[in-house]
């Protein structure tokens, strides 16, 4: 099967393009999982792509889009998960990780000039 119409094609209006671009970099590849669909080669990634640029092109916000695709697909499939009991652990542990190094290290550097 032929590709989707905006799959590959960009939008006529530059800042519809603008939105469903910003909006696509910030959606997960279901196939290749470690790229967004903007970058993605996967015909899965193309379907989307022309899914996000239709509805934009039809006048659709892309908040109420990530939304419904958030709904359909799971938090998963964005790679700015929103805050709530089950994604606190991914803003949370890296700041904890960063004060541990940061207390491991100015111990060793006290004790480096007591020495």
């Amino acid at each position: 099967m032929p590709a989707a119409k905006y799959a590959d094609e960009q939008l006529a209006d530059p800042g519809k393009e603008k939105q469903a671009k910003a909006l696509m970099e910030t959606i997960r590849c279901l196939v290749c999982q470690g790229q967004s669909i903007a970058d993605s080669n996967a015909e899965m990634a193309g379907d989307m792509r022309a899914l996000i640029r239709t509805r934009i092109e039809a006048g659709e916000k892309p908040e109420a889009i990530r939304a419904w695709l958030i709904e359909r697909y799971g938090d998963w499939v964005s790679f700015k998960p929103p805050l709530d009991e089950l994604t606190w652990p991914l803003y949370v542990v890296p700041v904890l990780f960063l004060g541990l190094g940061i207390w491991i290290v100015s111990g060793r550097l006290k004790r480096r000039r007591k020495g």
